[in-house]
Formats: structure tokens, C-alpha cells, sequence
């Protein structure tokens, strides 16, 4: 193992998941694709449209045939026939003729546009005039002008929307290339804790509550939960458990255990590995200084404070981030979903030298978005739901006056615009 103690700033630890690489790539069908990060450039196999299609309900004409019409002198054409919904036009347009076509339509042989509908009046005898001309191409889709086969169409690390899943069907791919999700074991330790089924809970127990925390804020991040375990505060107990762990997993939480002491049993297991690679214990903010990041091969594992709301900020600043980023997100690409900017309702006060991750509370009222921080200790349940993100205060800076504007880091996705 190397040396001991490796607090890092905040700026520091993201830095080190650069070197984390995304995770294998796997094929999912298409109604599976969405929110998936593509592993390579994604071509089209076929024209978008591979036939010749109106964008209007009208005639197709031969554009020369209309050149000078008006209303005071309209163009004169027969109608040749009608174009049906899902089948081939099945007739060409010569000289001074027109076809009927709807939206969406074949467009025949020999015509070059489509006079919209609203241009024209019947005038008996399947004949029709034309009172506004058209020029070649007008209201007509070629072959490919949506959508050339062989185009890119979405490069690596690109996330995939729901229009783009859109996108996917026009051109034929039912199934996708992408990067693999990451499995997540979540490991809560500690004696004192119990099922939340326990009742009553006996003094000195607390119900799990990490455990079921972390599982929904994987999930959010794109990540699979896995096992799920409470472990007693066993060194051998918790390391077999972390073997076990890293046979199926890409990542491993730990829970508890992570406070910079005697007791640092996260440290402890990490040297019971073979090939752990201690990268960061201990991060320079309140609260979550004694978060642990460490490696074993291409695994990862890390040590979160054991106070739930602690927890749940770790996770968002920096567990998210590392599993993004092995679900080969590109960071310049990922949406900016997981941060809103607010004006602070009341003053925030925070120590100079350190930077504090302060809980904040949102509200909307007319065209802005309110901030107010949720005051209280990290061991105080009822501010998880309090919250809807933190506030990141630097360590040079005595807090932030009421009225300033910030950026607030949301725990999950969080419509604002009610």
C-alpha cells in the first residue's frame, strides 16, 4: 500500500477519474439505447428518405409547367392520378400533368415539385389550376436529404436522447453499440445497525439507511446496484465481503468506516487486498473529509462517511462524476442537468480555509429560482429530504451574503420550471 494519508482538494480527486476508462462495450437493442453513452461512431446503413417523398399534401408537377401562374392567369394541368399512403407511385407526370400526393407520399417519375394544395382549385374534367409557381425541388425530400447512408450520425462517448433513439429507427439500427453500465456493490458497516423492518429497534441500534440511499442515487447515475450487504465491524468479515464484491463488480461503496482514527477500517481492508492502490484518503471539505478512493486493477472502491447526509454529497460530487465517466460519458457532452443556478434567500455563512458543501433547499417563485440553506448536523435525518442539492462555498471564501447567485448541485433531477 502506499503512504497513509492522501487528502486531496476536490479539484484534485475529479482529476484523478480521468484516468478511469469506460467499461467494456456491449450491443443493447434500440428500445434499451436510451440514456446509453454510444462506445463507437454510430454510421447510418441507409438513406433517410430512401425514396423520393412530398412534405406537403398538393400535385406533383413538373416544375416548369407552373413557371407564370397566378391568380389573374393560372396554370392549366390534368390530373393524371392520386398517390396512396405506403405505396409506390406507380405512374410518371409528363407534360401538363399532375399527380394528387399526399404528406408523406412517393413523389412519381417525372415531376420535380409539389404544389401545395392551398394553390390550387379544381376546375372539372380532372383538371385543376395552378395560381402560384414552383421551382425544382420545392416541397420535395430527395434520396438522402434527410439522411445520407454512411453519414455520422452520433460520434464515441455521445449520449443517447430520446430523439436520437428516434433517429436510430429512421435509419434501420435496431441494436446499438454502447459502453457497459457499471455494477455497484454497496456495503454498509458498522455493529450498530439494523434491517429498517426492525421493530422497535433496540438502544443503541439505528435502522440501514445508506444502504438504500446509495442504491437509488446509483440507479440515478445510470449505475446497476448489486449486492447489497450490511457487515459487521469485522476487518476479515469486510474484506471477504469486498473479495466477493470485486469478483462481479465495477464498483464498490463502503459505507461507515472511513473516519481518519484508530478505527479506520476501510484502510485496513484496502490493505487485505492484493494490488489495492490507496489513491485518496481524505478530501479537503466539509463534510466528507474522510472519503477514500483507491483502486484494485481496474476496480474501483470507495470509502464514504458513514452519516447518511455525508454520504449522499460524497456520492453526488464525486461517485457520480466516476460512474459517468465509466459509463464513457464525454463530460463536454453530458447535460447540464445536475446543477440549476439560485439566488440565496438568506446569508451562508462558512469557515475561511476550508471549502464547505452546504445543503440548500429550492423553490420556485415567479421567474426565479429560490435557495435557502438547510441548516443542521450531517447525523440529522430529516435533512436529506430537506435538500435538493448543495452549494459549494471555496475554501477562501466567508460565505455567501443573501441575494448572491449560485450554483446548486442537485442530489437528483429536479424540475424547477412548475
Amino acid at each position: 500500500m502506499p503512504e497513509f494519508l492522501k487528502v486531496k482538494t476536490a479539484e484534485e480527486v475529479l482529476a484523478l477519474m480521468e484516468s478511469f476508462a469506460p467499461l467494456d462495450e456491449e450491443t443493447v437493442p434500440l428500445e434499451e439505447a436510451a440514456g446509453r453513452v454510444v462506445s463507437r461512431t454510430v454510421t447510418a446503413p441507409s438513406d433517410v428518405p430512401h425514396f423520393r417523398r412530398a412534405v406537403m399534401d398538393g400535385y406533383a408537377v413538373r416544375a416548369r409547367d407552373t413557371f407564370g401562374a397566378s391568380e389573374s392567369l393560372p396554370a392549366l394541368l390534368q390530373v393524371a392520378g392520386e398517390v396512396f399512403m405506403g405505396k409506390p407511385a406507380g405512374m410518371a407526370v409528363g407534360p401538363g400533368q399532375a399527380v394528387v400526393v399526399p404528406t408523406g407520399g412517393a413523389v412519381p417519375e417525372g415531376a420535380d415539385a409539389v404544389v401545395m394544395v392551398e394553390y390550387t382549385q379544381e376546375a372539372g374534367d380532372r383538371t385543376i389550376e395552378v395560381t402560384r409557381p414552383v421551382a425544382p425541388g420545392d416541397n420535395i425530400l430527395e434520396k438522402g436529404d434527410d439522411i445520407a447512408r454512411e453519414s455520422p450520425l452520433f460520434p464515441t462517448g455521445w449520449p443517447l436522447r430520446s430523439q436520437d433513439v428516434g433517429v436510430l429507427a429512421a435509419v434501420g439500427l435496431h441494436r446499438v453499440p454502447v459502453y457497459r453500465l457499471p455494477r455497484v456493490a454497496i456495503l454498509s458497516t458498522g455493529d450498530e445497525i439494523v434491517a429498517p423492518e426492525t421493530n422497535p429497534v433496540p438502544i443503541g441500534k439505528i435502522r440501514d439507511i445508506n444502504t438504500f440511499v446509495l442504491a437509488a442515487q446509483v440507479r440515478e447515475a445510470g449505475g446497476i446496484p448489486g449486492m447489497r450487504r450490511v457487515v459487521a465491524d469485522d476487518i476479515e468479515i469486510l474484506a471477504a465481503a469486498c473479495r466477493k464484491a470485486l469478483t462481479d463488480h465495477d464498483v464498490v461503496l463502503l459505507s461507515g468506516g472511513s473516519s481518519v482514527g484508530v478505527r479506520d477500517y476501510t484502510v485496513q481492508v484496502l490493505e487485505r487486498l492484493d494490488g489495492a492502490e490507496l489513491l485518496v484518503h481524505g478530501v479537503a471539505i466539509r463534510p466528507g473529509k474522510p472519503t477514500i478512493l483507491a483502486r484494485v486493477g481496474s476496480k474501483i472502491i470507495w470509502g464514504l462517511p458513514g452519516q447518511p447526509a455525508s454520504a449522499m454529497i460524497v456520492f453526488t460530487a464525486f461517485v457520480r462524476p466516476s460512474l459517468l465517466r465509466l459509463q464513457g460519458a464525454d463530460p463536454a457532452r453530458v447535460p447540464k442537468t445536475h446543477t440549476c443556478r439560485a439566488v440565496l434567500r438568506r446569508h451562508m455563512p462558512s469557515v475561511h480555509g476550508r471549502a464547505d458543501y452546504l445543503r440548500v433547499r429550492l423553490q420556485r417563485h415567479e421567474s426565479t429560482v429560490w435557495a435557502d440553506p438547510v441548516f443542521g448536523a450531517s447525523a440529522m435525518i430529516s435533512t436529506l429530504s430537506q435538500a435538493d442539492g448543495y452549494v459549494i462555498v471555496p475554501e477562501h471564501v466567508e460565505g455567501y451574503e443573501a441575494g448572491t447567485e449560485v450554483t446548486v448541485h442537485l442530489f437528483g433531477l429536479r424540475d424547477l420550471t412548475a
